[in-house]
């Protein structure tokens, strides 16, 4: 029986493909029982819409949920009395959001998993940290949204945690000053969502001299859809950072609330890796076929994490395009892609795309 506690003492970018499938392949099989059983709606959906599962299906075959379904039902595959935390997406105003229902025992495992992806990148020893945003977004403990999560599952790796911005998202130049002379001569992590960083931060720094984080690592994710209508690419957003901060390590993630812990950070070369814990198959968004490498379609999302709630294996919104497995030039193991945006018309969502 499948244990995610035997792969926690396992480097997370260490096992190669033909052993990584016959793992997910338990995975998938284990999880897709627990959600069965325990959720009445996954149940409804998967005996309306999907074949019987049985134990000859490849992973490709087992069943997916669209991440929408996420806004429109409360999907949990437990009782409501263990349910400890509630995450939240944060879409633009008006917008239904994702509701994700998490136990002790899913909470707990999110954790240790993000934390290991991010030791690999950053070490094991926590940093001073630069949050690019607000201590507001964190007001209610028991209902986070995805930047408050966020915020909280990467403080795990940093000490004396600064916040940049004011609850109005103007810069707190005493607090970001304060910092930079306490910790500025050595390494530090710099933390926020993508848009937040550029939006609100960055942008506030243009008036002040270059800072001298050279030291620096910075890890974003989330919000690329309003840069890119800004004509921002990665390569532009590390150059404007290097430019007003002096970092020169800077480390784009995926991610979703729906899949919390399981990220997919950016390495040296600048693709987006699986880890052992996750996943990635590309579908045709004609007919959902799973398409070789090097094409482009839509994103599904494979995590080992989910227990307390069915999203497992999500079909999202998001278009990439895997570019191989196991040979990446920055030396670790999985399949390695990258996003290449939304699909046309879908909903603005994720982790930053709004401030209200």
């Amino acid at each position: 029986m499948f244990n995610i506690a035997d792969y926690f003492n396992i480097p997370p970018y260490s096992i190669a493909n033909a052993k990584k499938r016959e793992l997910f392949l338990e995975v998938m099989a284990h999880l897709h029982e627990i959600h069965y059983e325990g959720s009445l709606e996954y149940r409804r959906i998967i005996d309306a819409t999907w074949n019987p599962v049985n134990s000859n299906m490849e992973i490709e075959d087992y069943p997916m949920l669209p991440v929408r379904l996420f806004k429109e039902y409360d999907l949990m595959s437990l009782d409501e009395e263990q349910i400890i935390k509630t995450m939240t997406s944060s879409g633009t105003s008006g917008q239904r959001v994702s509701k994700i229902f998490l136990d002790k025992y899913t909470a707990i495992n999110q954790t240790k998993v993000l934390t290991k992806i991010l030791s690999s990148f950053l070490g094991t020893k926590r940093l001073p940290m630069l949050v690019a945003d607000t201590k507001a977004v964190l007001k209610n403990r028991n209902i986070h949204s995805a930047r408050g999560a966020g915020i909280i599952g990467f403080s795990m790796l940093g000490y004396d945690l600064t916040y940049a911005l004011n609850e109005d998202m103007s810069l707190n130049e005493h607090a970001l000053f304060s910092f930079i002379e306490k910790h500025g001569d050595g390494p530090v992590l710099i933390f926020g969502f993508t848009f937040m960083i550029w939006q609100y931060f960055l942008e506030a720094l243009k008036k002040h001299p270059r800072l001298n984080l050279n030291n620096g690592i910075m890890i974003h994710g989330g919000g690329w859809k309003k840069l890119l209508d800004q004509e921002v690419d990665n390569p532009t957003f590390k150059r404007i950072v290097f430019e007003r901060i002096g970092v020169p390590k800077v480390y784009n993630y995926y991610g979703m609330v729906e899949q919390t812990g399981s990220i997919y950070m950016e390495c040296e070369k600048g693709y987006l890796h699986a880890s052992i814990y996750s996943d990635i198959i590309v579908r045709s968004h004609k007919n959902f076929a799973s398409l070789k490498y090097q094409n482009r379609g839509l994103i599904q999302l494979i995590s080992m994490l989910p227990t307390s709630y069915p999203g497992h294996s999500i079909l999202t919104e998001d278009i990439g395009e895997i570019l191989g497995e196991d040979d990446c030039g920055c030396g670790r193991l999985g399949k390695y892609f990258i996003v290449h945006g939304r699909v046309k018309n879908a909903e603005i969502r994720g982790c930053s795309d709004t401030f209200s």
